[in-house]
């Protein structure tokens, strides 16, 4: 609707408007004043767009030069994470950037991350299908992607079927298939994704400050070769904090050393490689991890813990009365 020329191929095809341009001047005004009726008479609404292209302030207030839409889909994100996830993991360290690229735009507007019905239809192939590896490594690979987009800034869409771990891509002409939940992993693999969806409900830090700059710092960002990154998702008091660690290969590192801002405990809430999900079980008791000062990737403060293959792993900052 934003333009005159989309898919109309060569020029000539269409007509510029009033002022010689290809923007569609009276599907923005459409637009505009829609979002802004709405807006006035349902308080609360959400007005969402499915917009790929690099118009901008598409969720900005009409007033403010926006086109007054509340969210966007993150097209993007999910286009660069899906091809980085669909790589096997020796591959993934030539492609550092799809993971973090998406950092540099995440608060141009107020994104959903979006793995909607688009992912799984037309020979697409079901969420699960998409990774690759065995069937452990399908279902490891698939929780880390779960992880990494309940971890990152934007608003979460899930497409159903996907918390089953389905099977098959999605058809409008049956039901999902719920028998499958009768077998372990998938069983595990829901309840895996229930308890996303209790951290992301119970830490602030994860959607307080959402689409600011200031809700996010990274900790670890270039870290190809070993294919880990880690980052701090902040609330308003930048004290609430949860730690981010995700490992995208197949090594498990023993001993990692990450940087932290607070001399405190690092307790850890949250392991995709938790047993009860379906993991292995490799991962840190939940402990504290005392931060040493010994300085590391311009932090001065660091931990070191064990971070298994193909795992998240969150941990949260003591409070600053029990700094040492």
């Amino acid at each position: 609707m934003l333009y005159l020329d989309y898919s109309r191929g060569l020029s000539g095809t269409w007509t510029p408007n009033i002022y010689g341009g290809r923007e569609n001047l009276e599907a923005i005004a459409f637009l505009t004043r829609t979002n802004t009726i709405v807006h006035q008479r349902c308080a609360g609404v959400m007005m969402i767009a499915e917009e790929s292209t690099a118009w901008p302030s598409v969720s900005r207030p009409v007033e403010q030069g926006g086109l007054g839409f509340g969210f966007k889909w993150n097209m993007g994100w999910m286009h660069d994470v899906l091809a980085y996830m669909r790589m096997h993991p020796h591959e993934r360290k030539y492609h550092h950037n799809k993971l973090t690229f998406g950092i540099h735009y995440a608060f141009e507007e107020n994104f959903i991350l979006s793995l909607s019905h688009d992912e799984v239809v037309h020979l697409k192939g079901s969420l699960l299908q998409k990774m690759p590896g065995g069937q452990w490594e399908k279902f490891a690979n698939l929780r880390l992607l779960l992880a990494f987009m309940y971890a990152h800034p934007g608003k979460k869409l899930l497409f159903m079927g996907a918390e089953l771990a389905q099977l098959n891509e999605w058809s409008h002409d049956q039901a999902l298939d719920w028998a499958l939940l009768e077998n372990p992993s998938h069983k595990t693999l829901s309840h895996f994704v229930g308890a996303l969806n209790k951290l992301y409900r119970s830490e602030r830090a994860l959607f307080e400050v959402d689409f600011k700059s200031t809700g996010f710092e990274w900790v670890d960002v270039d870290n190809a070769e070993e294919c880990i990154i880690a980052f701090l998702r902040k609330g308003k008091d930048p004290r609430n904090a949860q730690l981010f660690v995700f490992n995208f290969s197949l090594i498990s590192r023993p001993s990692h050393r990450i940087g932290v801002p607070f001399p405190s405990a690092y307790q850890q809430v949250f392991s995709s490689d938790a047993a009860e999900y379906g993991g292995l079980g490799r991962a840190l008791a939940p402990t504290d991890v005392m931060a040493a000062e010994i300085p590391h990737a311009g932090q001065a403060f660091s931990i070191a813990l064990p971070i298994p293959a193909l795992s998240a792993i969150v941990l949260k900052p003591a409070p600053a009365a029990q700094d040492r």
